[in-house]
């Protein structure tokens, strides 16, 4: 599969040039699936071995955190300030005592999105799993036949970013019900036209 998308990266990085960074993204879909039955459905975490590329921004809820209890409440009666905070980050870790309240308030605004908090254990440092979360994409099967997540950014390694597309194709395929297949995937830059790849 390497020379296969080796040949997708050179063809999307010779195309569409910008003046900034562009995110260069998979799509993948999906045959064979009936996403009515919820078991077929799937949303997991795959840390990247080489990352994305940018930095992205992980919030901490807790009592010394980015959102603290208090402000947990507030969003109660706040649903233009709950949504800002949904789009604002792009993960959220969250202390084990504040977790059912995050879920009563705020997992009508996360939950949609993918977005829920991932438990933070007790006495474990929260920069490690910043760090973790950083480097990590969410992929989601959910309402239509296809997947797409980032893969990387122009200004990595070819070898960076196929090593990350191998592990995020694997991880689906293990994830997919049974009958399911891919039935196609495609690697393609912010502004780019989609670049075809064997899978």
């Amino acid at each position: 599969m390497a020379d296969n998308i080796d040949s997708a990266i050179k063809s999307i990085r010779e195309t569409e040039k910008r003046k900034f960074n562009q995110t260069i993204d998979l799509i993948i879909n999906v045959k064979s699936i009936d996403l009515k039955k919820p078991e077929n459905k799937f949303s997991k975490r795959i840390v990247l071995p080489h990352g994305r590329g940018k930095d992205v921004k992980v919030c901490i809820i807790g009592e010394k955190g980015d959102v603290t209890k208090d402000d947990v409440l507030s969003f109660e009666r706040d649903k233009s300030g709950a949504k800002k905070l949904s789009k604002k980050y792009e993960f959220f870790i969250c202390e084990a005592p504040i977790m059912p309240l995050v879920g009563k308030i705020l997992g009508r605004y996360l939950a949609p999105k993918g977005k829920m908090p991932e438990l933070l254990p007790p006495g474990k440092n929260p920069e490690s799993v910043v760090e973790e979360l950083k480097r990590s994409v969410r992929i989601r099967l959910k309402d239509s036949p296809s997947i797409q997540t980032i893969v990387g950014t122009e200004n990595m390694g070819d070898s960076q970013i196929i090593e990350n597309v191998n592990l995020i194709v694997e991880e689906i395929k293990k994830s997919l019900p049974p009958k399911a297949q891919i039935r196609n995937a495609f690697l393609k830059t912010t502004m780019g036209k989609p670049a075809r790849i064997g899978v």
